[in-house]
């Protein structure tokens, strides 16, 4: 989430407005050595890929604005984002994909930074790479895990993020339903609102506001990165030497870069920026293939799909667009992405293997099945039944939507995992895809798709 007071800086260089004013910016970025003595790194591909990790500076901010926008708690000075942006080499596309913090992670061997201790390559969660070593290791562990070479790296803390978003005169967001978190004080309407930066802040911290914790929150973030990147390329903004003065001071002092991204790379993306819009941006999250993937003495975690994020990665050094990965086809449209579906099922039928092929379609179609089928309790279910818990009735809904002619059947305390006990008369399921392209967990989506319609 911090990472979009970061793209504001890159986004600011569009402008073009003169080398002067980019070299001053230049030299007062804090830089940091990320990439020192790094050895056996991947290929450079096409494009150029920049990291961008927020890190948390709470203390800068008021005790009024704390209060206001709930920000309470000490500053951990870690990091909880992670993003990666890529830009095409034609310099017509930007490509960000979204890295969760909890995405389980292998550390290559270092220099532990806190106690000075050599340490053995080990298992953790990603965001616990710079608690452990700083942007290095950060980097390493990147690299590592994607086979994508970094190009740049770039840090920021969010408190500047609030002023930012005011010297822009604020960020319009729509949301398709009503968006209300208790922790961070968020409560939009469903429609258009104009934020200013404290709700702004509230809008990109959210993950209460639906059940889907952190995903959800990392598409929020995707939604105002785009709206942000809409607002400051058509608002004329930042061709008004004034304000790119004011936006670059609301900005500056939160920025750490490494020592190679200067002036140059400053005005090349200022250049390329002018040539992007919402719609030759897009957004994306790592494939996630396990939830709460449990790792002894690091909890749980989240576990990337090994061969879908190989195909982004490989997209990404191809310099290739990530939208052909994107779901085609004919669909019912439903609330809640099957992808944030968790499915247990059960053959309730003396036909062989008919679990199997249930719980593989709906897999296909992008349901979180078990892929462990059993068999119920009876033989003898004609008529195929979603078992669910109350709470999650938007989930069994569109369940039901890919099983035309289920039985919706509610039990309470039955949890988070849907279950589906297949009846005689199931043929095959129906594909079904979100209402709203922010919904999908690993979908890509322009950045025109999740701005305000014109």
């Amino acid at each position: 989430m911090r990472a979009v007071t970061t793209l504001s800086v890159v986004v600011l260089a569009a402008a073009g407005i003169g080398h002067a004013v980019v070299t001053r910016l230049d030299g007062e970025i804090t830089r940091v050595d990320a990439f020192k003595d790094m050895k056996n790194r991947p290929e450079a591909g096409h494009g150029m890929n920049v990291l961008l990790v927020g890190t948390d500076g709470r203390d800068r901010i008021s005790e009024e604005e704390r209060r206001k926008y709930r920000l309470g708690g000490a500053p951990c000075h870690c990091t909880d984002t992670m993003m990666i942006v890529h830009i095409s080499e034609d310099r017509e596309r930007a490509s960000i994909v979204s890295l969760p913090r909890d995405s389980y992670a292998e550390v290559p061997a270092h220099t532990d930074r806190a106690t000075g201790k050599d340490r053995p390559a080990h298992p953790v969660k990603l965001n616990a790479a710079y608690a452990e070593g700083g942007p290095q290791l950060t980097v390493r562990t990147v690299e590592h895990m994607t086979k994508v070479k970094i190009d740049h790296y770039v840090e920021v803390d969010f408190t500047s993020f609030m002023r930012t978003v005011d010297v822009l005169g604020g960020v319009e967001i729509c949301t398709s339903r009503p968006l209300k978190d208790p922790y961070t004080g968020l409560d939009l309407a469903a429609g258009t609102h104009e934020l200013d930066g404290g709700e702004a802040l509230q809008f990109v911290r959210s993950r209460h506001a639906d059940g889907s914790s952190d995903l959800g929150r990392m598409k929020r973030q995707q939604r105002f990165m785009a709206a942000l990147m809409s607002q400051a390329t058509s608002s004329g903004v930042l061709l008004n030497p004034m304000k790119f003065r004011d936006i670059t001071q609301a900005v500056l002092g939160s920025v750490r870069a490494d020592k190679e991204f200067g002036t140059g790379e400053l005005i090349d993306l200022g250049r390329a920026m002018r040539n992007l819009t919402p719609a030759s941006s897009e957004f994306t999250t790592v494939p996630i293939g396990r939830m709460g993937y449990a790792v002894k003495g690091i909890g749980s975690t989240l576990k990337w799909d090994d061969a879908k994020s190989a195909r982004l990665f490989e997209a990404l050094r191809d310099d290739r667009p990530l939208a052909p990965y994107k779901t085609r086809g004919t669909y019912a449209l439903v609330d809640v992405a099957p992808q944030q579906i968790r499915v247990q099922v059960e053959n309730g039928t003396a036909v062989p293997g008919l679990g199997k092929k249930m719980d593989r379609e709906l897999a296909a179609t992008g349901f979180r099945t078990t892929k462990t089928p059993v068999n119920a309790e009876r033989p003898n279910i004609r008529r195929t039944v979603v078992v669910y818990d109350p709470r999650w009735d938007r989930s069994a809904q569109s369940l039901a939507t890919a099983l035309p002619g289920s039985e919706l059947r509610p039990v309470r305390a039955q949890g988070p995992t849907l279950k589906v006990i297949a009846g005689t008369d199931f043929k095959e399921v129906r594909r079904v895809r979100a209402e709203d392209p922010e919904e999908g967990e690993s979908g890509v989506v322009r950045g025109d798709q999740v701005s305000c319609a014109p």
